[in-house]
């Protein structure tokens, strides 16, 4: 028999597939905040499986990338508040076509597996498990390549209020993302196999289903609490706002008073909290150190700063003796925002947009931990709340605590920060810890392990939160396991479907 007749055909033709991939991404947009109507995710998941069944590789192609660029044009369209289209445009294209990319070997598997493994146990388990494992390793893929990748669309991080959200803390975000995907594509060969009839074979999803929603969060021990103030103070702290001399200082100072005279053990700052380096600025120093004895408490403040001219987005620990020597730099800065990469380039092809950045920040080598008084508190800053490695190196660390600060002037407005924050709330989960979520401009929070808000502060409210913050030790299975778990779907995934491709053509 030709490879054309033994080809299934596509379930629906290609103009119609494309209009549903469109239809997908708008519903898997709308399960991340704003929106965060997260059961969405399940139906765009759906959508889009259904687009690849039968579908052959250039058509593959073409939905994924229609998916693609579609979904990050919504899901990132923040990315214009302040430049305009073009880093929008180029962002949502980049990701949207290395999305399409990473779909082709789902549709592949669509094509292989069903012959290579024909029974009703190869279609109702066996297709649903590499189709999983496959959108694991698409999403990997997506968040590490290139320029160490941009993981913000995880499925599993549209999951935040979700009653799934806990089974992240036994395998991770990706064990999370495989578990939905999972799930999806039983149900798919369900209905395409009319298996409904046979109730035995309804009992793998059904079993999944409630092993997903009825998991309890991964058991971590309570070891205290630390008395915490976070300040917002809603200065002037985007890319183009108008900066007198020290008005980011100072607004941070003025939401900070109210906590004078209060019992504290650690003030807490977001990114881009101090109008320069208190390395190299006496009068920034100065400040800092005044307050840390008027709280009588240290600061955990964020500025760049710069050694052996080399710069560095950190985080630093400052007492009322001054600089503590506890201080973190930010693992993963942004490209195209704290530093261009391949220069020549990129100036060649926008050289307005390109001027604008000048400095250019280096990545931090330093764990993303810092000591007070013998309690380890993990750090993240901004983005790298995203990238699974600095939140784990952190957790090996031995942190109780995680504090994770972030500078949202420059997306005021948009959803960019209750995305963000969504992920933080994750985190919490994930590890166990409380998490606490300090903004310049907000929404700022304080978060239990459970992934409950303790307290907030409202976008463009200057203010500050203070809260005996519960502290928690032990690993969670998904920070141990989540590592494995990912290698193991990534490339259990590509194997399995080299195995089927080569097993097909035999058959």
């Amino acid at each position: 028999m030709s490879e054309k007749l033994m080809r299934p055909p596509a379930l629906m033709p290609l103009w119609a597939a494309l209009i549903a991939a469109a239809v997908a991404a708008l519903l898997m947009d709308l399960a991340y905040p704003e929106a965060a109507v997260w059961i969405l995710a399940f139906p765009a998941t759906a959508l889009l499986l259904l687009t690849l069944i039968g579908r052959r590789v250039g058509g593959a192609l073409l939905v994924g990338t229609v998916y693609g660029v579609v979904f990050f044009a919504l899901l990132v369209s923040w990315t214009s508040r302040y430049l305009g289209p073009v880093p929008w445009v180029a962002l949502s294209v980049v990701e949207g076509v290395l999305t399409a990319v990473a779909i082709v070997p789902i549709a592949l598997a669509y094509r292989w597996m069903p012959r290579a493994f024909p029974s009703a146990g190869g279609r109702l388990v066996a297709l649903p498990v590499v189709v999983a494992a496959l959108w694991v390793g698409r999403e990997l893929f997506v968040g590490s390549w290139p320029y160490g990748g941009f993981p913000w669309a995880r499925i599993g991080m549209s999951q935040a209020q979700s009653p799934l959200a806990p089974v992240t803390s036994w395998l991770g975000v990706s064990g999370l993302s495989f578990l939905i995907v999972l799930i999806v594509a039983m149900l798919v060969e369900i209905v395409r196999l009319r298996a409904w009839s046979r109730p035995l074979r309804l009992i793998a999803p059904v079993a999944l289903i409630l092993v997903a929603v009825l998991t309890p969060t991964f058991p971590t021990t309570a070891v205290g609490s630390l008395r915490v103030g976070a300040v917002q103070g809603n200065g002037p702290t985007g890319y183009f706002d108008e900066r007198p001399p020290f008005s980011v200082i100072q607004a941070q100072t003025d939401a900070t008073s109210s906590l004078i005279g209060e019992d504290v053990d650690l003030v807490v700052w977001p990114e881009g909290s101090l109008d320069g380096s208190p390395f190299a600025s006496d009068a920034i120093a100065r400040r800092l150190t005044m307050l840390a004895t008027r709280l009588d408490a240290p600061l955990l403040v964020n500025a760049a700063t710069e050694r052996d001219g080399r710069y560095f987005n950190s985080s630093v620990l400052w007492t009322g003796d001054g600089a503590s020597g506890e201080q973190h730099d930010k693992r993963h800065p942004v490209p195209f925002g704290e530093y261009v990469p391949d220069r020549p380039f990129f100036n060649a092809l926008a050289p307005d947009l390109i001027g604008l950045l000048q400095r250019e920040y280096s990545p931090g080598e330093n764990p993303p931990a810092i000591d007070i008084d013998a309690t380890v508190i993990g750090l993240a800053i901004c983005f790298d709340v995203i990238y699974d490695d600095v939140i784990h190196e952190s957790m090996h660390a031995g942190s109780e605590l995680l504090v994770f600060q972030t500078n949202n002037a420059d997306f005021r407005g948009t959803d960019e920060n209750l995305q963000q924050l969504a992920f933080a709330r994750m985190r919490a989960i994930e590890t166990g810890r409380s998490v606490v979520n300090i903004s310049t401009v907000g929404t700022s929070q304080i978060i239990r392990p459970d992934g409950s808000t303790v307290s907030f502060l409202d976008a463009d409210e200057a203010g500050a939160m203070l809260e005996d913050v519960e502290l928690r030790s032990g690993l969670t299975a998904g920070v141990v396991l989540g590592p494995w778990v990912q290698q193991i779907l990534l490339w259990g995934g590509l194997g399995a479907l080299v195995l089927s491709g080569v097993r097909a053509r035999r058959r």
